[in-house]
């Protein structure tokens, strides 16, 4: 393992290492020293590597990641994996707002609590947050799927489209166009292998699924209040 103290060589000289995607390249595995809660850690990589920051991260790690795994030994800023493509990023701790907006694949995993508007916008992702989340999350959330072990806050998947959401535990308030929906076997099939993914020993029967009422694709006034 490669390891890389970032009080000494600076974020620019990391990001240059992280993203080398030469395949005869043999560092693979890289550990990120001195963190410091330090913004845009290990952001736009594309290769199959793997990047463990000890310690806490500022905004937007792992922003546009492609293929590689990312684990944060600590809590993570405002926007971690802000638009990422594929891979898996991994938070020890707490995440803070807005974690995988618009992220179109891969998997992020927070094994404690995530802030408000958890994945807003997000295209394809998949989202596993072992504790709770705050209001707003998944607001306009297009494809992909959320799992909250926990609690949710208020207006959860507001304006949502296709994505699917599993709550263990309460849901302060659903957002407009959001509601309470079946789980069918192939939904019990999609949260095992989540559940399993992330590491998380919870049955997917204690889990309740919620998705878009498809009443906000188009206009109609007697919704007008909802827009």
């Amino acid at each position: 393992m490669q390891t890389f103290d970032l009080e000494q060589n600076g974020l620019r000289a990391l990001n240059k290492a992280l993203q080398v995607t030469d395949p005869a390249s043999n560092q693979t595995a890289w550990e990120v020293v001195n963190a410091r809660g330090s913004h845009a850690i290990a952001v736009g990589l594309d290769a199959p590597i793997e990047v463990t920051v000890r310690g806490s991260t500022g905004y937007y790690c792992g922003g546009m990641n492609k293929q590689a795994t990312i684990t944060i030994d600590g809590s993570a800023g405002p926007g971690t994996g802000e638009n990422m493509m594929s891979g898996k990023i991994v938070i020890e701790g707490d995440a803070s707002q807005y974690l995988g907006a618009t992220a179109h694949g891969g998997l992020i995993v927070v094994k404690g609590n995530a802030a408000s508007r958890c994945g807003i916008s997000m295209k394809g992702v998949d989202i596993v947050v072992h504790g709770n989340v705050g209001h707003m999350s998944a607001f306009m959330a297009q494809s992909g799927n959320l799992v909250v072990c926990g609690d949710a806050g208020d207006a959860l998947g507001d304006s949502c489209y296709e994505a699917r959401f599993f709550v263990r535990g309460k849901v302060k308030s659903l957002g407009a166009d959001c509601e309470k929906k079946e789980m069918r076997p192939e939904h019990i099939e999609i949260l095992t292998r989540l559940l399993a993914e992330a590491g998380c020993d919870a049955k997917p029967e204690e889990f309740t699924r919620y998705g878009s009422a498809r009443k906000l694709y188009n206009f109609d006034v007697d919704n007008a209040a909802a827009y």
